[in-house]
């Protein structure tokens, strides 16, 4: 696979190639992805997501964890798009999360862009770094690794 060339992924492509589903599922859309090297998801948040009910029904907020797991699931489905259609459907299970930052809270209404570059990957481990950023501003970022496994 070329990884020179940008490929966007839509929510039918994304189900297809990660297990996630609603309400769990955090990407609505992968765009700028480049085989083994970054990926860009695209969170639109919604007040009718469930987390809101309770955090915090005055003040919605979307947690800090929720946007981690957007930087996983936009990875995972990097490291699917980079090893192709046979990693298909496997589970990407975190190993570790470092240097977690949330410098700006994700509301409703807020479209997140979550950028992602691969670091580095050795057999079935992979290290990434992230951005979520709303207008242009990052309002979330961490270093993580992953391991893809065999279902």
């Amino acid at each position: 696979m070329d990884n020179q060339v940008s490929t966007d992924i839509d929510i039918n492509g994304i189900m297809k190639m990660i297990p996630h589903r609603y309400p769990f599922l955090m990407i609505d859309r992968v765009i700028d992805i480049v085989a083994d090297e970054s990926a860009v998801g695209v969170k639109a948040v919604s007040v009718a997501e469930p987390h809101f009910q309770g955090h915090f029904p005055q003040q919605p907020v979307m947690p800090g964890v929720l946007l981690i797991e957007a930087m996983a699931q936009t990875s995972a489905v990097l490291v699917v798009h980079t090893l192709g259609s046979e990693s298909e459907g496997k589970l990407v299970y975190f190993m570790s999360v470092d240097k977690a930052r949330f410098r700006k809270p994700v509301v409703p209404g807020d479209t997140v862009y979550i950028h992602v570059v691969k670091k580095r990957n050795r057999g079935n481990v992979w290290q990434f770094t992230a951005e979520a950023k709303v207008n242009g501003a990052v309002v979330a970022e961490a270093v993580y690794a992953a391991m893809i496994m065999d279902n």
